[in-house]
């Protein structure tokens, strides 16, 4: 299982996931004085002790894709299942982009400028990394028809 190299696509996808939803996405600016700049997690947006939990589908969105990323890398049995799996975390973290680019930028609070933080490209990188993993498993599949043609 591990000595694949979509295993391994699929292991360093799941670690940028964790990662992007255990630290913060962003954070907003205020213009006006003696407002506190909000920091937003995956979660929610965080205002000095005021906890808003508006922006929880980009959280949730990053939730479903860990369990079907470990799914993924166990499904080495069924290739074909393992490479549907693997488009679906990918349409799963297209929509995350989405959602923080809605969120970020044209949901934001009156009167603050959102600024990201290097936390929020670990989706892209996830992204990647679960297209080079359905790449290579289709290219096993493949391998795997072509020498049942030739027995």
């Amino acid at each position: 299982m591990i000595q694949r190299i979509q295993t391994v696509y699929l292991l360093l996808a799941l670690a940028a996931t964790i990662l992007c939803l255990i630290n913060p996405v962003g954070i907003y600016h205020f213009d006006a004085l003696g407002t506190t700049d909000a920091t937003m997690y995956n979660l929610f947006l965080a205002q000095g002790e005021a906890k808003s939990f508006t922006v929880w589908p980009m959280f949730a969105l990053l939730l479903l894709t860990c369990p079907l990323t470990i799914l993924a890398i166990f499904l080495f049995k069924n290739r074909k299942f393992q490479a549907r799996v693997c488009a679906y975390n990918i349409l799963l973290c297209l929509v995350w982009i989405a959602v923080i680019v809605i969120f970020g930028y044209v949901n934001k609070p009156e009167g603050s400028q959102f600024t990201p933080f290097l936390w929020a490209s670990l989706p892209g990188v996830a992204l990647i990394f679960h297209v080079l993993a359905r790449k290579a498993i289709i290219h096993d599949e493949k391998l795997v028809r072509a020498a049942d043609r030739i027995r």
